[in-house]
């Protein structure tokens, strides 16, 4: 992995060599993301000192990438209030009425004090009820955390500030039983698209982004 930036929502010339594209400025959200569904970004995610932040009150629901991708490197950092909860989905498709029934998720999650936290399977940096992660890799809410997302084929791996959180296949006959025994088996398209939307989710709660940047590979 390509060391990030010193500046937020920057890159470096390693990374622009390397391919990374920038999917946020600190300044202008609306030339890269859109409401799912939507034409525009819902007036509920904000730009708030140099994040895209979504803010409780207004019209809401969860924002993609108006670009599509199939294999990809994805990075961000989020950080998000006390009990707060949301979500890095990909491969989303606008065929179903919301993005995690055709995306898999990263858990975004303060594990201290959301229900969610109380088991591997649904804290941060998990797959969301699919893949639990390890204790210890979230740090406090209000502070920053790293996300990574690499996807390539069938095979994926999530990190969450360094440390591995996730790794799977969705060819396997393991992923195929896990899709069996949860929630997901009710819906017919998730996890079945090469390509697709970025994510973030809106659950109701303060979360912010920066240093949002992909890097598609070929």
């Amino acid at each position: 992995m390509t060391p990030p930036a010193s500046a937020p929502n920057t890159l470096t010339d390693a990374e622009k060599r390397a391919g990374w594209v920038l999917l946020f400025d600190g300044e202008d959200a609306c030339c890269t993301f859109r409401g799912y569904k939507k034409d525009a970004l819902p007036d509920a995610w904000k730009v708030v000192d140099g994040t895209i932040a979504f803010v409780p009150g207004g019209a809401g629901g969860d924002i993609v990438t108006k670009e599509q991708f199939k294999d990809f490197e994805f990075l961000c950092d989020w950080k998000v209030e006390k009990g707060g909860n949301s979500g890095i989905m990909w491969h989303v498709s606008e065929e179903a009425s919301y993005p995690w029934e055709t995306g898999p998720e990263m858990q975004i999650l303060d594990d201290s004090v959301h229900v969610d936290g109380r088991t591997p399977m649904t804290s941060a940096g998990a797959l969301y009820a699919l893949y639990p992660a390890p204790e210890g890799a979230v740090k406090p809410a209000g502070e920053w955390n790293t996300a990574r997302v690499l996807i390539q084929g069938t095979k994926g791996t999530l990190w969450l500030n360094g440390v591995k959180t996730a790794e799977f296949d969705t060819a396997s006959d393991e992923w195929k039983q896990k899709i069996a025994a949860s929630k997901f088996k009710s819906m017919p398209l998730f996890a079945t698209k090469s390509t697709g939307h970025i994510a973030l989710q809106d659950h109701g709660d303060p979360v912010f982004f920066r240093n949002i940047k992909v890097r598609p590979i070929q």
